[in-house]
């Protein structure tokens, strides 16, 4: 049945479009298209020998009687006997293969008929060779279990027939349950005035016209209209010949599952809207990681590092004397847990900065910022879907604080580095400390002895001073001068950790900030990416 028709690729991207839309549409359309799949998929492998045809009409529509007079033999009770019919009979033309098929429509065996099995086996109708011929219950039954059982075969049902009769043909109850919903399903409809010996011969074909402009207004413009007598067999051989023409066409069957398939998928589509793929732009992408850094403290922790920076290379280069003293001011970076080195990562599980926590005037601009993320990929979007990326987009900012103080934590920002240059400075600060302690000693020993005065012709000069002067002045002022010079080569050096700084962690935000916010939106796009094409398939345009 389904060589050349897709039906079973269309049937699968119905299931894939009902599986995305699961949780982001409303549930009774998405259940509908799924069970939908299922039951045609389910249909699809049974036989394809054998069309369901099923007569339906409210009672006293003679619709029994037509079952009868198409079946040949009285098979449904009628009349006075049994005023409403009850339960569904199916009449079997062939035998082989339509147990599954009657196990699928749920017919109980008392209530099942296998035409060749009749003893007028003389008059058994080839034409119909192939039909399973249902007589359902009355649609217009005040049992409510009539009506359920009615709905529940008119989707199993290959080829509908509905009976009506002159006096309730307009009746509001099967046009608007019935015949208008199924305006997409015209190609497997037909619809049977019957009792037409009851209606004056001069106003026969008016009455036919009137049962086809309503007809025409509940949409089905292409369903035929057929006037029959089950009690006379008038037009009884016309509504044979049109069932069974369509039954060896062994299209009917196809027809209803496409119609299915169509239907389905339509209201899905409706219900999800056929807007284009909407983008991120990369520019609102930076604006949510900018409220996200600021969120973090990224301006007060990049402050903290070229501090640092700026402090431990003066350290490093300074006098040793004034570095020693400048060890007693605090360090930023120790001070907000930052300074964790190449360990940080390891440490971040079980280690919180001190970076002060997200203010409130810094949450709301990053609400502000998600909630734009939301708005401009919800724009083209239908309520549903907006509603989806709406809650996509805050699904996961009750973790923002945990997860941008661990970002903080196993980001290097590589304070603790001193410059090779730094150290080669200290190096030299370190020779000219000795230097000056060296001449301030040496100093002190001329001074305490007078045999050693540095008026002795042997005494050692150089330019005609003292060496052991030279050696304490010279030492004392090239360390400090040193120490200045270096000053701004360690701001410069500072301000540089600090940008780079500055872009490790914006990068380590901007990871938070993916995992998120973007990704949940992009994968709610994904999804209504996958509902679109999934009906797009499934409608085959």
């Amino acid at each position: 049945m389904s060589d050349g028709s897709g039906l079973g690729d269309r049937i699968e991207a119905l299931g894939r479009a009902s599986d995305a839309a699961r949780g982001r549409l409303d549930d009774r359309v998405v259940d509908d298209a799924r069970a939908t799949a299922d039951r045609v998929a389910q249909r699809l492998g049974l036989t394809a020998e054998h069309t369901v045809v099923a007569i339906g009409g409210a009672t006293g529509s003679g619709k029994s009687s037509t079952f009868n007079a198409l079946a040949g033999v009285e098979l449904a009770s009628v009349g006075v006997r049994r005023p409403t019919t009850s339960w569904a009979t199916a009449c079997v033309w062939g035998r082989v293969g339509a147990a599954q098929l009657l196990d699928y429509l749920d017919i109980p065996p008392r209530h099942q008929v296998m035409r060749e099995s009749l003893l007028d086996l003389g008059k058994e109708d080839e034409a119909l060779q192939g039909v399973v011929l249902l007589d359902l219950p009355d649609h217009d039954s005040t049992e409510v279990s009539h009506h359920l059982e009615v709905d529940r075969l008119i989707e199993l049902t290959d080829l509908m027939v509905w009976v009506l009769d002159p006096q309730k043909y307009a009746d509001a109850a099967i046009h608007t349950r019935y015949l208008a919903p199924l305006a997409t399903h015209q190609e497997v409809m037909l619809v049977v005035l019957n009792h037409i010996d009851e209606v004056p011969p001069d106003r026969r074909q008016s009455m036919v016209d009137d049962v086809r402009r309503l007809v025409d207004a509940d949409g089905l413009t292409r369903v035929p209209v057929l006037a029959t007598s089950a009690r006379t067999g008038e037009g009884v051989d016309a509504l044979r010949a049109e069932i069974a023409e369509r039954v060896r066409a062994k299209q009917v069957t196809r027809a209803r599952l496409e119609a299915d398939l169509r239907a389905a998928a339509s209201r899905l589509r409706q219900a999800s809207g056929a807007s284009g793929h909407p983008e991120l732009s990369p520019e609102r992408i930076a604006t949510l990681e900018d409220s996200f850094a600021a969120a973090a403290g990224i301006p007060a922790v990049v402050q903290a590092v070229e501090s640092a920076a700026r402090d431990r290379g003066r350290r490093a280069t300074g006098w040793p004397v004034a570095a020693w003293v400048s060890r007693l001011r605090p360090d930023r970076a120790k001070r907000l847990h930052l300074d964790l080195g190449k360990d940080g990562a390891a440490l971040a599980g079980r280690h919180r900065t001190s970076v002060p926590m997200t203010a409130h005037v810094q949450r709301a601009r990053v609400d502000a910022e998600v909630r734009a993320v939301a708005d401009e990929v919800s724009e083209p979007l239908a309520r549903p879907w907006g509603e989806a990326v709406g809650r996509a987009s805050v699904s996961r900012l009750p973790e923002l604080g945990d997860r941008l103080d661990v970002a903080l934590s196993r980001t290097h920002l590589d304070v603790e580095r001193v410059p090779l240059w730094a150290r080669l400075v200290r190096v030299l600060q370190w020779v000219l400390l000795l230097a000056a302690v060296g001449g301030l000693a040496w100093s002190a020993v001329l001074v305490a002895d007078p045999r050693f005065g540095v008026d002795r012709p042997d005494a050692p000069h150089a330019g005609g001073i003292p060496v052991p002067a030279v050696l304490l002045v010279g030492g004392v002022v090239l360390g400090i001068l040193l120490a200045l010079l270096c000053r701004a080569l360690v701001t410069r050096t500072a301000r540089g950790r600090a940008r780079s700084a500055d872009r490790r962690l914006r990068s380590a935000i901007a990871d938070v900030a993916e995992e998120l916010v973007v990704q949940p939106v992009r994968a709610e796009l994904a999804a209504y990416d996958s509902v679109r094409e999934g009906l797009a398939r499934a409608l085959g345009t």
